[in-house]
């Protein structure tokens, strides 16, 4: 299945995933300064939030894509049940 995202959606999972880039350099220069384990933490927690966020963006579109996909009739021969499988996976991935 090939992601193809709308202009909108596009910018707003590169602004989440740039937040997370700059929130984890930032983790990395924190653990090299010594700074405060709770002060590291919490960065570290923005960070994953940031990389969440975009793992489910990608998600949503995906399945958007693949419910289109379903309703045109299946890919390459692959079943509903099938195509469920891997949304499951996908999901259980970002879990």
């Amino acid at each position: 299945m090939e992601l193809q995202f709308e202009g909108g959606e596009l910018k707003a999972v590169l602004n989440r995933l740039r937040r997370a880039q700059g929130q984890i350099s930032g983790v990395i220069r924190m653990i090299e300064e010594g700074r405060d384990c709770e002060d590291v933490i919490t960065q570290l927690a923005a960070a994953s939030r940031a990389l969440d966020r975009a793992g489910f963006a990608i998600i949503a579109t995906g399945l958007q894509q693949c419910l289109t996909d379903v309703e045109n009739g299946a890919k390459n021969g692959e079943s509903t049940e099938q195509m469920r499988a891997r949304l499951e996976k996908l999901f259980l991935s970002l879990a």
